[in-house]
């Protein structure tokens, strides 16, 4: 077994392929042919976390393990195996690896669901995660103007210097007529009202994966015409953008859709003037896919 470091992951993984990984993992699910796992966590009194999510795709399969804590940090590690002799193959430092992939699975879903003219991206939130989701949507938008507006006005300020943005004073500047929206922060409310969205913009909202926290407000998810995840099981658990505004009859709205359903073709953007959504929580299947990759170049 090799250990892969950060470095290497950061020289073997372009964005644009692990937009393909994804985009062929999602693909994979609708096939039958890639399984993954929910997430799991095991919460310990010291407020540490102990996160696990797995997936099976191609040649491998295999685990994200993480542990975190609000004051301390987070640490990242992929554990991939052979799917023919379940050897393990490598362990990979993988905090670049889930930025990088997390930044992915919305560029593919801003491939399929936003407007092909779409030209102008606001950003709410500018730490780690961030960066990577306006790289993947410039790989697949030609993307004219980048807005961003975060709480600190110091790190709004370098983010916008460093991916070549502008920084607004408010969040409300950010979004009003932007075609493509991400959130990409750890607030625990909404960070924008639904009257701010144009009529026809795609929003990917990547910053939470906990069930008390959300960055969308329940009039955005009504008002959404499509609302896709990346897998329902894993959605239920976790989207607290949508269980904090639905009833569980809501999980049978015909707007919900997942990722698989639509890189297959079978559900997608209805008309220029729809809003959609993709609520991002990040699949154990997409860190295998991309790990896998790297694993490959490597050797």
């Amino acid at each position: 077994m090799i250990t892969i470091t950060e470095a290497d992951v950061q020289r073997l993984l372009p964005m644009p392929e692990a937009i393909r990984l994804v985009e062929d993992a999602w693909r994979g699910l609708a096939a039958g042919t890639a399984m993954h796992q929910p997430r799991r966590r095991l919460v310990l009194p010291t407020g540490a976390v102990l996160h696990q999510l797995a997936g099976a795709y191609g040649k491998y399969f295999g685990t994200k393990i993480y542990s975190t804590h609000v004051k301390h940090g987070a640490h990242f590690t992929v554990l991939l195996y052979d799917a023919e002799t379940a050897a393990p193959v490598a362990q990979i430092e993988a905090n670049h690896l889930g930025q990088i992939r997390t930044g992915a699975a919305s560029g593919v879903a801003t491939k399929y669901l936003a407007r092909e003219d779409s030209a102008v991206l606001a950003v709410i939130g500018s730490g780690f995660q961030a960066q990577t989701q306006v790289e993947a949507v410039r790989a697949v938008r030609n993307i004219r103007e980048v807005r961003v507006w975060s709480r600190k006005e110091a790190n709004r300020l370098a983010f916008a210097n460093a991916v070549g943005a502008v920084a607004t004073a408010t969040a409300e500047e950010a979004i009003r007529g932007a075609d493509i929206i991400v959130t990409a922060t750890f607030a625990k409310d909404p960070v924008l009202a639904a009257d701010w969205v144009a009529a026809g913009a795609h929003i990917n909202a990547a910053g939470s994966n906990n069930p008390q926290r959300r960055e969308i407000p329940a009039e955005l998810v009504e008002r959404a015409d499509l609302i896709a995840v990346d897998a329902l099981d894993q959605a239920k658990i976790e989207s607290g953008d949508l269980l904090l505004a639905w009833s569980a009859e809501d999980w049978n709205s015909p707007r919900l859709c997942e990722m698989k359903d639509v890189v297959s073709g079978t559900r997608g953007r209805t008309s220029p003037q729809a809003v959609t959504l993709f609520k991002s929580n990040g699949l154990g299947l997409q860190d295998v896919a991309v790990a896998g990759y790297i694993f490959e170049r490597m050797k």
